[in-house]
């Protein structure tokens, strides 16, 4: 007996507006560098702080998270120039969710060790 049940609808369009951002500020270096940004930050300093990131990698971060209305980039006018990042009102207003998600990480995170070795045998 065919069913007059359509299929459900998918939760994420194709086109939802959510997949761009959240791939765009949900990565591990995003994520990171928004961390680091209690205040403002020269680039050296985070590159420092951010042990394993490449220049190349944290710029491109840096750019997307410019681009997305999280960080602000201003040039010092020091010898020589030098650039310094800070979050905007809607980065620091991120800071509130992704706290929580880090905390939540730092609570489970033996628990996930424990499951993927179990996983893993």
């Amino acid at each position: 007996m065919p069913t007059t049940d359509s299929p459900p609808e998918p939760r994420f369009h194709v086109d939802c507006p959510t997949r761009p951002i959240l791939d765009q500020v949900a990565d591990k270096w995003s994520m990171m560098a928004l961390t680091v940004l209690e205040q403002p930050t020269r680039f050296n300093e985070i590159k420092r702080q951010l042990e394993g990131v490449t220049q190349r990698v944290l710029t491109q971060t840096l750019r997307r998270l410019e681009r997305n209305g999280m960080v602000a980039r201003r040039v010092l006018e020091t010898s020589p120039i030098g650039v310094e990042y800070s979050l905007t009102p809607l980065g620091q207003s991120f800071r509130v969710p992704f706290t929580q998600l880090y905390e939540w990480t730092l609570a489970h995170s033996d628990e996930i060790e424990q499951a993927q070795r179990a996983y893993d045998a």
